[in-house]
């Protein structure tokens, strides 16, 4: 009876070919709703967070507003003004 020799490197590559799944595809992303927020985690100088903060409640929204006309974007305002 002959013996069949395999190369070491083909022998471990079919052992574990069966075993690694198939990457998953990304998920496609979701339209997003009209004036809907994201949440995000945003890093800023501590001057510029003074500066928004100054004037009270609603910095987050003044932030967005300022970014908006920075990057020419126009949107609804949420209070519907």
């Amino acid at each position: 009876m002959t013996r069949r020799t395999m190369d070491p490197l083909q022998a471990a590559e079919a052992a574990f070919r069966p075993a690694a799944p198939k990457a998953p595809e990304p998920a496609p992303k979701a339209p997003s709703l009209p004036g809907a927020k994201e949440l995000v985690s945003l890093r800023i100088d501590r001057e510029v967070l003074d500066h928004f903060q100054a004037d009270g409640p609603g910095w987050q929204e003044r932030i967005n507003e300022a970014l908006r006309g920075l990057v020419g974007v126009q949107g609804v305002s949420p209070k519907g003004d």
